[in-house]
């Protein structure tokens, strides 16, 4: 990063995160050392670029894969305009995984004299190791780069090399040049280089990205060619920090506060989230039905299969980011006479939803999604908050949605969606520890009583914030307006039996952690309006905008959906 802002002039020139974690020092040199006092709190900086923070920060969505996309339409913009002004994109090789990255790869090539330069930060991982043939080729190049490094004649000519840039830059530079040309040269008699090359690609490296000196002549000399050029990084995720560097499960991917000496979290509260829950009861699934099997995109540990995987690492399926492929893939796993179980964070299924619309859905394969970090995520901000899958979700005919409230009800749904074999299921659950278990006081078809007190006349229905459900009808009791409250488990189709139940109250309250416009209320209150009930419905969820970061209380407030400001309401 400092090689970057060395060599090209940002913000004229655009530097580009993929995904955006690694920008960290990219915004120390671009004066916001003092904001990381409030890193990824309300109000404070972004965990990840920010347009709203610095000029300097291009894109700030924050999901893998897309830089290359964005990269060559700001440098073809610039070039369609006259401008003379590079663009510079940074991407994992993790991020290669991504079908959008090979789309943007086979397309930037093709211009002429594109003043774009890709740097490939290669330390094989994503959030766990990189998976796939692109992985295999990368990791060849990179031990042949060990090799060449670790020879101490090699190492003594680097080093009078560098010394000559520095006294010599006329002389040194182009020398460094030709010493890169050399190893590529042996490079290639010992392995068939048809990966960058063969796309159109000028390729330098592979270099060690820990040398900030060879980065920055790499990046000098692809900032002379014309054409679109990849600079291959070698690095080491958690370099220069032993706790995260001997980090396997990826602990230290997304980190809270932790013990600066050893690196362990400072937060471990003891208690149970709804993913570990998850992980539990998926091996135990397993061990009864040998039809299921597991997908992940990348992050086998952040959703729970790590467990399944130690103990049917054949049943585990790791994609890499590539979360269309990863859908069709289930399709056709399913097609083939198993059960998948594709688990993702809420936030990158939006990334497949015509993959679940017409491979899964119109073809009524039996898929499973488990959908982490749904509703109000937190600390990462606007693209990570899963609010927008139930009403994407909803248009899929015949998907079956189950929002469990507690530990039995996961585990029940759970063994209910992996049975269904006509079409798509979706778990789906929140970050944080799991509540305590909310039993059902009566049951009807279609739905389970969680409060029935005498003389209600208002019915509060719980998509997903079932505590907070309950403690409406407690403010609403107290204050003489007494509310039962139900959890239809099932939320999608709506069933003929929560509408049933609804339309025998006055006013019928559904609450959910999404987007309330398309969601669940709403389609409770289309249901109902058909059945001619007369029941007035009240909805609340998100709004459908952009929410900032902040913890999940605090943004779930700034939405109105606290126990007070809705009772206030009702």
């Amino acid at each position: 990063t400092m090689a970057l802002h060395r060599v090209f002039d940002s913000p004229r020139d655009a530097i580009v995160f993929d995904t955006g974690h690694q920008c960290y020092v990219h915004k120390i040199l671009t004066g916001r050392q003092a904001g990381f006092a409030k890193l990824r709190q309300q109000g404070g900086l972004s965990g990840y670029p920010s347009r709203a923070e610095s000029e300097h920060d291009w894109v700030e969505n924050s999901h893998a894969s897309t830089s290359l996309s964005w990269a060559y339409g700001l440098a073809r913009g610039f070039q369609l305009r006259g401008q003379d002004r590079h663009v510079v994109a940074v991407v994992g090789d993790g991020a290669l995984t991504g079908g959008m990255s090979w789309e943007a790869l086979n397309n930037l090539a093709t211009v002429e004299d594109l003043k774009l330069v890709v740097v490939v930060n290669d330390n094989g991982r994503s959030y766990t190791p990189t998976v796939g043939g692109l992985a295999t080729q990368l990791t060849i190049l990179g031990r042949q780069l060990t090799a060449i490094r670790t020879d101490r004649r090699y190492e003594r000519f680097l080093k009078w090399v560098k010394g000559l840039v520095k006294r010599t830059p006329l002389v040194g530079e182009p020398l460094y040049g030709l010493l890169h040309g050399f190893k590529a040269g042996v490079r290639d008699v010992l392995v068939p280089r048809a990966l960058f090359p063969d796309l159109g690609l000028k390729y330098i490296g592979p270099i060690d990205g820990h040398d900030e000196q060879a980065v920055e002549l790499a990046l000098k000399q692809a900032k002379r060619f014309s054409g679109a050029v990849l600079i291959h990084c070698i690095t080491e995720k958690g370099r220069g920090y032993k706790a995260a560097e001997d980090d396997e499960l990826e602990h230290f991917h997304a980190v809270g506060r932790f013990d600066e000496a050893s690196g362990e979290p400072l937060e471990l509260n003891g208690k149970r989230s709804f993913g570990d829950v998850f992980a539990e009861e998926l091996v135990e699934i397993g061990r009864r039905d040998g039809k299921v099997v597991a997908l992940t995109a990348a992050m086998e540990y952040p959703v729970g299969l790590g467990p399944f995987a130690m103990e049917f690492p054949e049943r585990v399926i790791d994609v890499g980011i590539a979360e269309q492929h990863l859908v069709t893939a289930a399709a056709g796993l399913s097609a083939a006479g198993l059960h998948p179980v594709a688990a993702v964070y809420s936030t990158f299924l939006n990334r497949a939803f015509d993959q679940v619309l017409l491979d899964v859905g119109l073809h009524r394969q039996g898929v499973t999604f488990v959908l982490d970090r749904a509703g109000v995520t937190g600390p990462d901000g606007a693209s990570h908050h899963g609010m927008w899958d139930v009403p994407t979700l909803g248009l899929v005919p015949g998907l079956r949605l189950a929002a469990p409230r507690d530990e039995p009800t996961l585990r029940r749904v759970l063994r209910e969606a992996v049975a269904v074999s006509d079409g798509p299921t979706v778990v789906r659950y929140p970050k944080g520890a799991i509540p305590a278990d909310i039993p059902a006081v009566a049951a009807t078809e279609g739905a389970e009583l969680l409060e029935n007190p005498e003389g209600a006349r208002i019915l509060v229905v719980a998509y997903g914030l079932h505590g907070l459900a309950l403690e409406v009808a407690r403010i609403l009791g107290q204050r003489g307006a007494p509310a039962a409250v139900a959890d239809p488990v099932w939320a999608l189709p709506v069933s003929a039996g929560i509408v049933d139940l609804a339309s025998r109250f006055e006013r019928v309250v559904t609450i959910e952690d999404n987007v309330a416009d398309g969601g669940l209320g709403e389609r409770l209150a289309a249901a109902l309006q058909a059945a001619g009930a007369s029941a007035e419905v009240q909805r609340f969820g998100l709004p459908d905008e952009f929410l900032p970061q902040g913890s999940r209380a605090q943004v779930l407030a700034a939405a109105g959906l606290t126990a007070a400001a809705i009772a206030e309401r009702i």
